[in-house]
């Protein structure tokens, strides 16, 4: 949830603008996760430039994807090893939750973080996707062209 300053906001339309003013500290908690991701790349890029990095982050993660973008250039500059992430673009893939009923067996897709079964209606069912948060791959200049 993101503190307003007319109050609290847990809606989308109210994360979409918190993303806006991340020196207000509306977007700490996505400017703290990329500086993680860009720490973990530098170090695993070993002095290779790179010039995209791929996350796949589930629905009930509680991060905005769009947040998660507009962090990655200030939380890079910061990141040990920062010269080897300079210009690169992170491309965030959103998952969505979904679950499997016990028992009818159906899987669906959560429209909203409710763990319901959308065929029979249970509470009887198993979490199968949406919890992802993966650096799921890196790209790196192959030659001093695209560096």
């Amino acid at each position: 949830m993101f503190k307003e300053s007319g109050g609290t906001s847990g809606s989308p339309a109210g994360r979409q603008g918190a993303r806006l003013d991340v020196r207000g500290g509306r977007a700490v908690h996505e400017l703290s996760i990329c500086r993680s991701v860009a720490d973990i790349v530098a170090r695993h890029a070993a002095g290779r430039p790179v010039t995209r990095v791929h996350l796949r982050v589930g629905a009930l993660r509680q991060v905005v994807p769009d947040t998660l973008v507009y962090c990655w250039e200030l939380a890079h500059a910061d990141a040990a090893g920062a010269e080897v992430l300079a210009g690169s673009v992170l491309v965030v893939e959103s998952v969505p939750a979904g679950v499997r009923c016990r028992r009818c067996g159906v899987h669906s897709e959560l429209a909203v973080p409710i763990l319901r079964c959308a065929a029979c209606g249970t509470t009887d069912v198993v979490l199968v996707s949406g919890e992802e948060f993966l650096v799921t791959s890196f790209e790196v200049a192959t030659d001093a062209v695209e560096a």
